[in-house]
């Protein structure tokens, strides 16, 4: 993903287009954040001693990308990319061995398998996967979720890129 993959839906897009759209506009926001920035500087963090970093940004939304359109959507029993039962955030929790190349790799992975699973079902498509209730969710409604995750984490990924190299906008 790139900043030239970037671009608005249409005007006139239907429902699914329209959700298809935003969501992949808000994917490549964040591949804009991280672009030209070294492994060092994708590491920094947002303000210390917080472990937020840009690096750790994506690699949370690769789990978010496989939790709902893998895990909950189409009911694939996975285990966290990142985390563990002992460390839960672990995306957040970064090695030396942690790696721009793989976490990046990782998360388009996820986006694609996100694609797929999504493009065999409709809008109103009930997930197999269910919340506490036992209640399952739209696609429309992972859709719109997913939408608001990276919406609310872009505005972060924008702080943190201004605080590491001035960099600011879109």
């Amino acid at each position: 993903m790139t900043t030239e993959e970037r671009s608005e839906p249409a005007l006139d897009a239907t429902e699914r287009q329209m959700l298809e759209g935003w969501l992949d506009y808000h994917r490549a926001t964040l591949a804009m954040k991280c672009e030209g920035l070294t492994d060092a500087q994708l590491r920094e963090a947002s303000v210390p001693p917080s472990e937020f970093t840009l690096l750790g940004l994506v690699r949370h939304l690769a789990e978010n990308e496989r939790g709902w359109f893998r895990e909950v959507l189409a009911g694939e029993e996975l285990r966290p990319i990142y985390g563990t039962d002992e460390d839960p955030d672990g995306e957040f929790h970064l090695t030396e061995a942690d790696t721009w190349e793989e976490a990046r790799a990782t998360w388009l992975a996820e986006i694609d398998a996100a694609r797929a699973n999504a493009a065999k079902v409709e809008l109103d498509h009930l997930s197999v996967g269910v919340d506490s209730q036992g209640k399952s969710f739209s696609l429309r409604w992972i859709y719109t979720h997913m939408i608001e995750e990276y919406a609310r984490h872009n505005g972060h990924a924008d702080l943190v890129r201004e605080r590491i190299d001035g960099a600011t906008g879109a």
